[in-house]
């Protein structure tokens, strides 16, 4: 048989496929398991015909000598593709309660899971846990994303406008896109839908920063050829982010050392 990657699949076909990975986690980890659950796509109910199949298997809490359990089985069959992230019930509550930069694009899979195995309700407690940061939790990473992300970028655009090598722009640019999406989706508490989403979801929540708008539709355009266009554009958007963080209360500069 010719397999050359993905192959099309019905969603009846790809649930059928989860019901068996279920039933396999079943085989291998027996009364362990408390929950299984389908997230992305699946979950969804929008995977198309080549979408993969990504699931939680979650475990019992662990005794006080074992190590919490977190790990992925990744593969493919051939025609398809599988992820199955397997974890101890204490650390997946824990993710779902931790803001980091991508939170917009990471964190739906602990809202709405797609639940094949769940007799103690867990599902319903990983949701509350995802629900139970605070705003001060929110601003923590958007500072975070200004400083960590933001900043280096703006710093690289500088040295290559000046230094070269200029084919490293457009990438410079989606990652201001990227991340000023995130930024957007953090001060909003909007969860993104899927990666293939962000922009054009970005785009349509209020309180933008200035030059967001020009940077995601370019990118979103792929009009990335024109150099000095990625750096205006760029450096419009970062004084925008600037000047966005004194209106909303963010941090982007600190005492010289603040330490």
């Amino acid at each position: 048989m010719n397999i050359n990657g993905p192959m099309k699949m019905s969603r009846s076909e790809r649930l059928q496929t989860c019901h068996e990975i279920a039933e396999r986690l079943h085989e291998v980890y027996g009364e362990r398991i408390i929950a299984i659950g389908v997230y992305g796509s699946v979950s969804r109910g929008t995977d198309g015909p080549f979408s993969d199949i990504e699931m939680f298997c979650v475990l019992g809490e662990p005794s006080e000598s074992s190590t919490p359990i977190e790990f992925s089985y990744e593969w493919s069959s051939g025609p398809w593709k599988a992820e199955v992230n397997v974890c101890s019930a204490d650390v997946l509550l824990e993710n779902a309660s931790t803001v980091d930069g991508e939170w917009p694009l990471t964190h739906g899979p602990f809202f709405a899971p797609l639940c094949l195995y769940d007799p103690k309700g867990f599902f319903p407690t990983l949701k509350e846990a995802a629900e139970s940061p605070t705003k001060e939790d929110f601003r923590h990473a958007i500072n975070e994303t200004l400083v960590g992300e933001m900043y280096e970028f703006i710093g690289k655009l500088r040295n290559i406008h000046l230094n070269g090598p200029h084919t490293y722009l457009p990438y410079l640019a989606m990652q201001f896109a990227q991340y000023g999406a995130m930024l957007v989706g953090l001060h909003n508490r909007k969860l993104f839908t899927t990666g293939a989403m962000v922009l054009p979801e970005a785009l349509e929540l209020p309180n933008l920063p200035d030059g967001f708008d020009d940077v995601a539709r370019m990118v979103m355009s792929g009009e990335l050829t024109d150099s000095s266009r990625i750096v205006a554009a760029c450096e419009r958007f970062w004084s925008g982010l600037e000047e966005w963080a004194v209106e909303n209360g963010y941090v982007i500069h600190t005492a010289r050392i603040p330490f």
